[in-house]
């Protein structure tokens, strides 16, 4: 564990998540101009609390994986190969059907094609069959007209991001992941696990309700509500298993806050700063039609600038997962900074112990 001298009240605050019953297990990192000024881990990665949580814990992070996938499609337009502007039919034809045509890279990855889910009923085991569910998104017909708001997507994002980027590059994101940064820059990431690292996982704590989703649309139900808005009808290796890439990346705590400490400095390794600027500019903003949010979305990142979920900075930009995980990045502050946790929340963004402890981080410098 690392707590840097000053940073010895964001420990008692992370300490007390655990004196409140609020946690299992957890870990949280943070990152000033390139260095780790805090990384802290405590609680258990069972259940029956048999298997303590460490520092090799990978934990699922849900949609906070949206930010690895923001980034992997920031790396092709960085370098020359894709445009945020063009069509995504210009790379997929495909998709160009049923009024889609139109739909910009940009706004497929902030949440503006119009579809958030499926309205009619999808086997459940074909998000398992990547092509085949591709094929449907591609037949798809926007919920509501492309490009006038956001609606979140919360799995086919993954989908559409994954495939616009296959198409381009020639691998799926998984791949490119463990190839362009994970490996060389020594992080514990994952989109698609292999078996031999499942004894890592941490064992979920389901929250017992539902979250709060507002007044209930077609758009949301599409995206949360349905029997198959998700995958399912399959085992929980085959889901570790699958590359989904806005839903079931696995992480480190020091390996996010690492990778957007890199984005928050001169990016070295990962994109440069004209890239990263460009990524995270603002695309849409206003009331999302899925998340009961107001929202400023760049090309696949959350903005700061209508949360606060994220610390201070208006320049921040990052992701947050289902129960509570997320990661960010301050330009600003030069500081990139991630919490994983185990027992999850009904939050869908800015979970309150995460919220803590990056006020608590902030106070501290």
């Amino acid at each position: 564990m690392i707590v840097s001298p000053r940073f010895e009240p964001l420990r008692r605050e992370f300490d007390a998540l655990f004196a409140e019953g609020l946690e299992l297990g957890a870990r949280f990192s943070f990152v000033v101009d390139g260095e780790v000024a805090f990384d802290m881990w405590n609680g258990y990665a069972s259940r029956d609390r048999a298997r303590a949580f460490d520092d090799k814990t990978l934990t699922p992070i849900f949609s906070t994986t949206k930010a690895l996938a923001a980034i992997l499609v920031a790396r092709l337009v960085a370098s020359g190969k894709l445009s945020y502007e063009q069509t995504v039919a210009s790379v997929w034809p495909a998709f160009g059907q049923a009024g889609k045509g139109g739909i910009t890279v940009a706004q497929a990855l902030s949440h503006q094609g119009g579809l958030s889910g499926f309205v009619e009923k999808i086997p459940q085991e074909l998000w398992f069959d990547w092509k085949g569910l591709c094929a449907q998104l591609a037949a798809l017909t926007p919920i509501w007209p492309p490009g006038t708001a956001s609606g979140y997507h919360p799995v086919t994002f993954g989908y559409i991001a994954g495939e616009i980027f296959r198409r381009v590059d020639g691998r799926t994101m998984g791949r490119a992941l463990r190839e362009d940064l994970a490996e060389p820059l020594g992080l514990d990431l994952w989109i698609g696990l292999p078996d031999a690292e499942f004894h890592r996982v941490a064992e979920l704590e389901r929250p017992k309700a539902l979250p709060n989703f507002g007044e209930i649309n077609e758009a949301t139900r599409a995206a949360f509500l349905t029997p198959w808005s998700s995958p399912g009808g399959r085992s929980s290796d085959d889901w570790r298993r699958a590359e989904i890439p806005s839903a079931n990346g696995h992480a480190t705590a020091l390996s996010l806050a690492q990778l957007m400490g890199r984005l928050a400095t001169d990016g070295a390794g990962v994109l440069p700063p004209a890239g990263r600027d460009e990524m995270s500019r603002e695309r849409i903003a206003g009331q999302d039609l899925v998340l009961p949010f107001v929202m400023s979305w760049g090309a696949g990142v959350m903005r700061n600038v209508t949360s606060g979920a994220f610390g201070p900075g208006r320049a921040t930009f990052g992701h947050s997962g289902w129960g509570g995980s997320c990661a960010f990045c301050d330009p600003e502050r030069r500081i990139g900074a991630a919490y994983v946790m185990n027992r999850q929340s009904t939050q869908l963004m800015g979970d309150a112990r995460a919220v803590r402890l990056i006020n608590a981080a902030y106070a501290c410098l």
